[in-house]
């Protein structure tokens, strides 16, 4: 399996040619030593060594591909990904041709489940190398996660034998096929999720989601429940039955199942954000405030949950708090013709009138020209599938 790629020494020999050029002397401030120096912490995993050492030689030459490139590592291996784009984005700009950068670069909007931008970047290095594993293996997942189904299948096909035993691989590939028709790829393909599965936690998880997407919520429960039984500290199996109870309307249940996810997935917004809207169904508004601000916390672009706090804040008879909330929303949804018809609620309820009646005339037409006029209120949902093992 390739690994990702990573400015070593011969792309620092590359981005410091005008220092070689100059035969410049080894000593303390020389950016080479300092470089070796701060790939030695990076090997030896101080990252905080390796940081500083990589921005000390950025002071010195702020054109070093080599050193953005390898402090965008250090970000990556400490989880913030927000900072290893931009070093990765600043090593594109002066790398524009290593294809490794945009490997890495694609990696770290992918951990911020930024599938749409990684897309680009993948699809660059798979057409360098058709052969390199990670990038088509990340690449099919990215179209998939953004339900772009028909470069899923194509980007996945070629690796289904390899692949044969990835359950998330599987899952992906059969549920791509289903959605495009191809109903005997699909069926050979979970045949095989079956027997690569046995009767393991993931499998059940799996097949529950499965079930869930076509709504046999019966099936999906029997599915999640014994992938429970199996490992009670399966992420994402609590959600996903959480999911099946609120369909049928078992809301004590749902919320049990949120509470038990957020023990075990501190770090998503979906729980949280579903609990707000149970609460709003009960006529809680001070937990659904609760709620959405935690889901907020951790990802704050979720419309739904600044449309739950703008619900909340009427609910609540304080339409000057909820205006701003359904403004949110719309930044991130501003197609949402029930969006618009709240924040037009909204300014009924201050008197702009001639706002309101804005937003509720933009709220019709949206409507009328909706694709499909409903949607479900919630949905199953899955981690993002695990990147191969070698990332930065």
């Amino acid at each position: 399996m390739n690994k990702p790629f990573s400015l070593g020494m011969a792309a620092l020999l590359l981005a410091l040619a005008c220092c070689v050029a100059s035969s410049c002397r080894q000593s303390p401030s020389d950016p080479k030593t300092i470089f070796e120096q701060a790939q030695r912490a990076l090997d030896a995993h101080d990252y905080t060594t390796a940081e500083e050492g990589f921005r000390a030689v950025l002071k010195i030459d702020p054109h070093s591909a080599a050193a953005y490139s390898n402090l965008g590592v250090v970000y990556m291996r400490r989880k913030e990904y927000a900072r290893a784009v931009e070093a990765f984005r600043n090593a594109k700009r002066l790398a524009p041709q290593v294809t490794g950068v945009d490997l890495n670069l694609g990696l770290a909007y992918y951990q911020q489940s930024d599938f749409a931008k990684a897309i680009p970047h993948f699809a660059l290095v798979v057409r360098s190398d058709p052969s390199q594993f990670q990038a088509r293996y990340l690449l099919g997942m990215c179209h998939f996660l953004t339900f772009d189904f028909g470069p899923a299948a194509t980007t996945l096909e070629p690796l289904y034998e390899s692949q044969r035993t990835n359950l998330d691989f599987l899952y992906v590939l059969g549920i791509a096929y289903q959605k495009l028709g191809r109903m005997q790829d699909s069926t050979r393909t979970f045949e095989q999720l079956v027997r690569a599965g046995g009767d393991s936690a993931q499998l059940h998880l799996l097949m529950g989601k499965a079930h869930l997407d076509l709504s046999e919520i019966s099936s999906a429960q029997a599915e999640l429940e014994k992938a429970i039984s199996l490992d009670p500290k399966l992420p994402f199996a609590h959600y996903n039955l959480g999911v099946v109870y609120q369909r049928q309307g078992k809301l004590a249940e749902a919320v049990a199942q949120y509470k038990q996810e957020m023990s075990l997935t501190p770090d998503d917004a979906a729980s949280p954000e579903n609990l707000g809207l149970i609460y709003l169904e009960r006529g809680d508004p001070d937990d659904a405030l609760s709620s959405f601000r935690q889901a907020l916390n951790i990802d704050p672009k979720l419309p739904k949950s600044w449309e739950g706090m703008g619900k909340a804040y009427l609910h609540k008879n304080r339409p000057e708090q909820a205006i701003p909330c359904f403004q949110r929303a719309l930044d991130l949804a501003p197609d949402s013709a029930r969006m618009h018809f709240q924040l037009g609620q909204a300014y009924l309820k201050v008197g702009q009138h001639e706002k309101a009646q804005s937003e509720i005339r933009e709220a019709g037409r949206l409507q009328a020209e909706a694709r499909k006029k409903f949607e479900d209120m919630v949905s199953g949902k899955l981690p993002p599938p695990q990147a191969p093992a070698g990332m930065p």
